[in-house]
């Protein structure tokens, strides 16, 4: 940050209109993207899969909660854990306040990780968040919508995670996917979204990027070196 370019607030005035212009394209483009993802054809959902939550057993189906709208973020948190993920911690950091907006927008939002439920929901109780979290041990779901990788996927390098080849040797990865149900009854399968395309789902992050700072993430051994679970900063 040092010898930064310092200037008048006339001139400042007018590098800011010109990054408004750029910031007012992106906006722009951000609504295409959004009409064309929108757009995308849909997979009906076949499969019965079955979760332990707070509510007992459910079916996906019935994860809906009466809405037509089901978002999942897929929470990075193996049955042999002690402790969720501390960056999908970061993430969920943000979701106690936004939840009661979603239902509002007929959309039901809820976190599913494959550890078991009690795990869950101890390390729900620790970090003090309120929105429904579910288990999905046991089923195929984590797995089929590309979030967890077998062990013998791992060894082959035959995994796929964000819809390419997965290089890594994690168990669980995160992300976010979106369903919706007619009034039928019958599910399907709009969206799904890992890696950097859940970025802009971070509150903190889209603030860290006003500031002059950024995120200051240059030189450190990976870009959330720095990350802490909320109670464990010094």
């Amino acid at each position: 940050m040092n010898n930064h370019k310092v200037v008048s607030r006339e001139e400042w005035l007018e590098a800011r209109k010109r990054l408004l212009a750029r910031e007012r394209e992106l906006t722009h483009l951000k609504d295409q993207l959004s009409q064309q993802r929108r757009e995308l054809p849909w997979v009906r959902v076949d499969k019965k899969y079955v979760f332990q939550g707070p509510d007992g057993e459910e079916t996906l189906s019935q994860l809906f909660a009466g809405r037509s709208q089901l978002l999942v973020y897929h929470f990075m948190f193996a049955p042999e854990w002690e402790a969720g993920c501390k960056s999908c911690s970061f993430w969920a950091d943000n979701f106690n306040g936004f939840v009661p907006h979603l239902a509002h927008r007929d959309v039901t939002m809820l976190a599913i990780s494959r550890a078991p439920l009690p795990k869950l929901q101890a390390y729900q109780r620790r970090m003090g968040w309120s929105f429904k979290w579910v288990s999905s041990g046991g089923s195929d779901f984590n797995f089929d919508y590309g979030v967890s990788f077998k062990p013998e996927e791992l060894a082959r390098h035959r995994a796929s995670y964000n819809y390419g080849p997965f290089e890594e040797n994690n168990t669980d990865m995160p992300g976010v996917s979106t369903f919706y149900k007619d009034a039928d009854g019958q599910v399907f399968h709009a969206y799904s979204s890992y890696a950097r395309g859940i970025d802009s789902l971070n509150a903190a992050y889209q603030y860290l990027d006003l500031v002059p700072k950024g995120r200051d993430e240059q030189g450190l051994a990976h870009p959330m070196a720095w990350l802490r679970r909320r109670d464990e900063y010094a």
